[in-house]
């Protein structure tokens, strides 16, 4: 009885290939490669409502998690870990859970796939909860590992969506938020997944995480402004991004500052400082500047350098949890309140700064962080308490 995984099918193209030049094996692959684009097209409607759960997820303090096993996985880690360079993202925002652990992604595990209580475990391990969306990665559509992380997901609240590039039956398919079914169609080498179904797979990841970040403010039309610049290479780019956006050079940049009454930056620690536009670069050119910086969890400590927005901080301080009914799950507020009041507490000490500088006759630097705020705005209730 044929297998009804198309994946598994024998392609009928590639049935003499080992009688193939190498100029014929490019050719063959060539060809078949050409059909991944549209098979990945046709799903378009289903990418767009994943990404659209998975920026929802983030707004709301949620993560994005993959689940696969061997190649499969070793694609969710891939995209995964390209996500804090590219978009200043926290490591734990996009996590990529592979069958048989670290170990699998540099030698393959086979037979850490073939139970779906492991999968379920791994969901458990890595906390995953309601609020966080995991998608399972499975060309085949059927990897135990896969399906058990996928049903212990969903027992948990979580969202929950697969990719595969064969049809998945029904009923498992009921289970889920989102299908992503890009049919790539048999591999020129039976079976082996890494090929068409991979790339099909890659481009998927690539939509999907690019898409959320695109949707949570991570470029200013298509540029990289929240990249952390690891490297001589990201550092080139970073500063290239900062002379078109702003149609300036540095030299202008501090030029301009030399002249400002009050200078307000919101990039993560050390960025100002790395193109020596930080406070303490500039103020001995202007002793009278009024200099905010406004950022997550401040300049100092263990979170300097991590990037956070409103509903982050509303739910780690605590203040998510003042809202909605006592026996109920912690609710956001509708409107960004964190960011609102962070503002207006800037505004506060910029206009005091400017009160203190007509005193004194110097400027100063100032700081406001979201984090810091949300705190200060439960303190009535920890009074109560």
């Amino acid at each position: 009885m044929l297998d009804p995984r198309i994946t598994e099918h024998r392609n009928p193209r590639s049935a003499s290939i080992d009688l193939a030049t190498s100029l014929e094996i490019v050719d063959i692959m060539n060809a078949e490669d050409r059909a991944v684009p549209d098979a990945v097209a046709s799903q378009r409607e289903q990418i767009a409502r994943a990404i659209t759960l998975i920026e929802h997820a983030f707004r709301t303090g949620g993560r994005l998690f993959y689940a696969g096993a061997g190649t499969s996985g070793r694609l969710g880690i891939l995209d995964a870990s390209e996500c804090p360079p590219t978009f200043g993202s926290h490591p734990d925002l996009v996590q990529g859970i592979i069958a048989g652990g670290t170990e699998a992604v540099f030698r393959a595990q086979e037979g850490a796939e073939d139970l779906p209580e492991n999968g379920a475990k791994a969901v458990d391990d890595h906390g995953i909860r309601a609020g966080d969306v995991l998608i399972g990665i499975a060309a085949s559509g059927t990897t135990p590992f896969v399906r058990g992380a996928l049903t212990r997901a969903r027992a948990l609240d979580a969202r929950t969506g697969i990719v595969a590039c064969t049809p998945i039956d029904d009923a498992f398919a009921s289970l889920l938020d989102v299908a992503i079914i890009p049919v790539t169609g048999p591999e020129i080498v039976t079976g082996s997944t890494r090929l068409k179904a991979g790339t099909a797979t890659k481009m998927v990841l690539n939509m999907l995480t690019t898409g959320a970040m695109i949707r949570v403010g991570k470029t200013f039309g298509n540029l990289m402004v929240d990249l952390r610049a690891t490297n001589l290479k990201l550092v080139d780019r970073s500063e290239r991004i900062l002379m078109e956006v702003c149609d300036i050079s540095r030299d202008v940049a501090r030029e301009l500052i030399q002249k400002a009454d009050v200078v307000v930056e919101n990039f993560s620690a050390s960025v100002m400082k790395k193109y020596g536009l930080d406070y303490d670069s500039v103020a001995p050119t202007n002793p009278r500047l009024i200099y905010c910086s406004i950022s997550a969890y401040g300049r100092q400590g263990p979170f300097a350098s991590r990037p956070g927005f409103d509903p982050i901080t509303q739910a780690e301080s605590g203040f998510m949890s003042l809202n909605g009914f006592s026996d109920g799950p912690p609710v956001r507020t509708g409107p960004p309140v964190i960011d609102m009041v962070t503002g207006m507490s800037a505004c506060n000490a910029i206009m005091m700064a400017l009160f203190a500088r007509d005193r004194l006759g110097r400027g100063q630097h100032v700081e406001v962080a979201l984090f810091d705020v949300a705190v200060a705005m439960t303190g009535f209730y920890g009074m109560a308490y």
